[in-house]
């Protein structure tokens, strides 16, 4: 069984007796930097006062996150973000109680940007380092409050469905830092099914956004493409990639604008199968754990269909449902800090010798 500690031996965390985390309203700040986008952000307690994000154009030209280029953005970019996240959040340095930073998952130069400028800055207003796995962030996003709305929060324990470019897992959350891997993904992530759609039909990056907006146009039922017969509840996405590649193939032997003239059905028809992949494996395992509580997190949450979906599935067999909005599906910093305050709250923080962790391949690693 996988859980917390997994995680934190590979981290080298450490728990130090210098600094209380007693206080009931902790001022956290979070910084993000694991792929293309900067951000940070200050909560106090679980309520949001910033978060504030610099998003990377540079890579559209290329079809994808070129990783020097991204490194390089950050280190421009970091500065202005985390002065402006402190000036929107109404706040100075002194009133920081905790650092938070994404350790990994993620681009290794863009990492070490957020990492080295969260160890720069705890040297100089002497507050403590609090290290956060990427991938826990988006989980526990759904437990960030913003004044003056309903701020629904599932109950331990849940079932979340974590669905990202490089994830896509099953987890059992049984509490803010106990977390149990169901199912994952034995080669590729379903983000991976999307960017590999969008590519194939030269819809630009990213194209998720682009394939989710033309399926509402198109017909869902009109192809078919392989469905993977994976035991348990793990998922497998590189088969359906093969089948929409010898379909596309093959159809454009026979009409050359095929794709052209049929965009919004192929769109419509492939991401109706991911998404029936995804739920068949979701719905597996509410019935195998008897847990109703389910959410979803990470960049691919952000789909329209699959929201819905997810909506509807809870309506038909009595889920509580939990989609988060559409700011805390990317990558931000607002689930960092989050993630940090239940850390610091725990004892946990970590040392300046810390290093990112690039290929941390699951939650709990």
């Amino acid at each position: 069984m996988h859980n917390i500690d997994n995680m934190e031996q590979k981290f080298n965390t450490v728990k130090d007796s210098n600094y209380s985390a007693s206080k009931e309203d902790l001022v956290i700040l979070g910084i993000e930097s694991s792929c293309d986008d900067t951000s940070a952000a200050v909560i106090r307690g679980e309520y949001l006062l910033s978060n504030v994000m610099a998003s990377q154009d540079v890579h559209r030209q290329y079809g994808g996150v070129i990783p020097e280029l991204a490194s390089r953005a950050h280190q421009q970019n970091i500065l202005p973000v985390v002065s402006q996240a402190i000036k929107q959040a109404g706040i100075t340095f002194d009133d920081i109680d905790a650092i938070g930073f994404t350790r990994g998952p993620g681009l290794l130069g863009s990492l070490l940007v957020g990492t080295s400028f969260a160890k720069g800055l705890s040297l100089s207003i002497d507050k403590p380092l609090v290290d956060v796995n990427h991938l826990q962030g988006h989980i526990l996003s759904h437990f960030l409050k913003v004044e003056g709305r309903d701020n629904r929060a599932p109950k331990f324990p849940f079932l979340a469905l974590l669905v990202s470019g490089g994830h896509t897992q099953i987890v059992r959350v049984d509490d803010y830092l106990k977390f149990e891997i169901l199912g994952h993904t034995i080669d590729d992530a379903v983000g991976e099914a999307f960017d590999k759609c969008a590519k194939l039909l030269s819809l630009g990056y990213p194209g998720g956004p682009v394939i989710d907006r033309l399926a509402k146009e198109g017909n869902p039922d009109r192809f078919r493409f392989s469905k993977p017969h994976i035991q348990g509840l793990n998922y497998s996405f590189s088969g359906i990639k093969t089948s929409l590649l010898y379909f596309l193939r093959d159809q454009l032997k026979e009409n050359p604008n095929f794709i052209e003239e049929n965009k919004n059905d192929i769109c419509a028809s492939f991401q109706k199968d991911l998404i029936d992949i995804l739920l068949d494996k979701l719905i597996k395992a509410v019935k195998q754990t008897g847990i109703k509580e389910v959410t979803i997190g990470g960049g691919v949450s952000a789909n329209s269909a699959l929201r819905q979906r997810i909506e509807n599935e809870g309506i038909k067999r009595g889920w509580n449902t939990y989609i988060p909005e559409l700011k805390f599906t990317t990558d931000n910093a607002a689930m960092i800090a989050i993630t940090a305050l239940y850390r610091f709250k725990d004892g946990h923080t970590c040392p300046l010798e810390a290093a990112p962790v690039a290929r941390a391949a699951s939650l709990t690693e």
